[in-house]
């Protein structure tokens, strides 16, 4: 059944549809598109997708229960990718991250061993699993102040006080394409019998040219969840959830995907999924030469530039926490100091050149198959034109990826849906909060990493972290005032601090 490499089995369902022109007399309610037809402003791209947007109909297959392109789609995914099973996701990295830790943490107050820089999924998904997390803190990279993943000691010392955790849980690479081998933690996870966990949503070309770092199926990770969207080429949502070996139970999670996922999926998001990895096994590992051409071409025109650099593996380096650099995130920054990562994305976006994202330090530039030399003349010239180094002043040097933690590995803390009434909150301002409990998740966004989650404890530097992105203007999810002026805490009891 899995024999034409080329073939993307359930987006060839969809054309069959489209070209049968049989007439709908079920959902959705646009009728292929045909709602939209008299409309004069322009809505053709979105009704051309359309034409593909169906339901579970006699052929289309079912993602919840499937048996037919779905299901001949996932194998061919899971086949390429080196997976014993996997999994179309609609509602991206999210969904994954959710599924995992409902599968493995599935009784109240289980524990899992995180890292605590994860995204804001995770935290969702350990309140819904009612869960005790142990925060385990990421290895620092001393030249660029950037966190990577926890070290194999931090790990190896949390497995032993949490002998009955349920598994570990890791970001790789983060979302500077920094990282590390995660072959030794996968040794230590399974030593002691619980499966490692990867939230590798920036690193699904991993492993698919020689030039690309391991991924971490090849490591040796239990459970890993790709955005097929960021790095490769799906429609946005798009991702995968890649399992292998015993240590996750299946059938639990494909309950988990079915409650957490709409069961109304959205056919055109799957179909994308199908094609792009249709079109990486059918060009192989050439698809990606013009993207690390490109890679290589901006960082040769920025090495004869006097005010920028970009962020790489030094070779006489020997951090443990950074030896991998994904060669499609090209993390830019200003060395004269007078550019913030956030005044300097203002400046690229001014010149038509829009980044990923960026921090008080960096800019984030994010290619991908789809990167032209075209685009690099672009991004190229706009340097140049702002290349007049200026005055030197004290970087701050945060970054919204980094959380600072006090212990290598925290206590347990539970995690819950159970809101905090508002009438034991109240709000003071940012400066007035340390030492005062969190009562709200304050989210900077990109990268969706919460600085804090409701009931933790306010410390001095994640205060000045709050002052400084309220400076920047950085964008936060979760705050109550956006202006991140106040901030809500608990109230305080009389005769107590922090408690409520």
């Amino acid at each position: 059944m899995l024999d034409s490499k080329e073939s993307a089995p359930l987006y060839e369902a969809l054309l069959r549809y489209k070209k049968s022109e049989d007439v709908s007399f079920h959902v959705p309610g646009h009728k292929d598109g045909q709602a939209y037809r008299s409309l004069q402003m322009g809505g053709e791209p979105l009704t051309q997708v359309m034409d593909i947007d169906i339901t579970e109909i006699t052929g289309s297959d079912d993602l919840h229960h499937p048996e037919g392109v779905i299901l001949e789609a996932q194998q061919r995914a899971a086949s390429y990718f080196g997976a014993d099973q996997t999994f179309f996701l609609v509602g991206g990295s999210t969904a994954g991250n959710l599924a995992l830790i409902l599968s493995v943490c599935t009784r109240p107050g289980d524990v899992l061993l995180v890292q605590r820089n994860v995204h804001k999924s995770v935290i969702h998904g350990l309140m819904l699993a009612n869960a005790n997390a142990v925060f385990l803190a990421p290895q620092i990279h001393a030249e660029s102040g950037l966190a990577t993943i926890p070290a194999q000691d931090t790990v190896r010392e949390a497995l032993r006080r949490h002998p009955n955790a349920k598994g570990v849980l890791v970001t790789h690479p983060n979302y500077y394409g920094m990282g590390t081998s995660l072959k030794p933690l996968a040794e230590l996870c399974h030593n002691s019998g619980v499966p490692l966990l990867v939230d590798e949503a920036h690193g699904a070309h991993f492993g698919l040219h020689p030039k690309l770092p391991e991924n971490a199926l090849e490591a040796g990770a239990d459970g890993v969840v790709q955005s097929t969207h960021k790095m490769l080429t799906a429609l946005t949502m798009g991702a995968m959830l890649h399992v292998q070996g015993d240590l996750l139970d299946r059938r639990l999670l494909a309950q988990r995907l079915a409650m957490i996922q709409s069961s109304s999926p959205s056919y055109p998001i799957m179909a994308s999924l199908d094609l792009s990895r249709s079109l990486l096994q059918t060009k192989g590992p050439v698809i990606f030469e013009e993207g690390l051409a490109a890679f290589q071409t901006i960082r040769n025109g920025i090495a004869n530039l006097s005010r920028f650099d970009v962020l790489k593996v030094n070779a006489s380096d020997t951090n443990a926490a950074y030896d991998i650099q994904d060669p499609f995130k090209v993390v830019l920054y200003d060395t004269s100091g007078q550019w913030s990562g956030y005044e300097l994305q203002e400046k690229l976006e001014a010149a038509g050149c829009i980044p990923e994202m960026s921090d008080d330090r960096y800019v984030v530039l994010a290619l991908s198959q789809g990167t032209t030399y075209k685009d690099t003349v672009r991004l190229l010239l706009t340097l140049e034109n702002m290349d007049k180094v200026g005055y030197i002043r004290e970087n701050t040097r945060f970054s919204t990826w980094n959380i600072a933690q006090e212990d290598e590995v925290s206590s347990p803390i539970l995690f819950n849906l159970t809101p905090i009434s508002e009438e034991m909150t109240e709000a003071v301002s940012i400066e007035q909060s340390v030492g005062r409990q969190a009562a709200e998740m304050i989210i900077p966004y990109p990268p969706g990493i919460p600085l804090l989650y409701p009931g933790e404890m306010v410390s001095k530097e994640t205060m000045v972290r709050l002052v400084g992105l309220r400076e920047a203007k950085a964008k936060c999810q979760g705050a109550e005032d956006p202006l991140l002026r106040a901030i809500r805490v608990r109230k305080v009891k009389e005769g107590s601090r922090g408690k409520v």
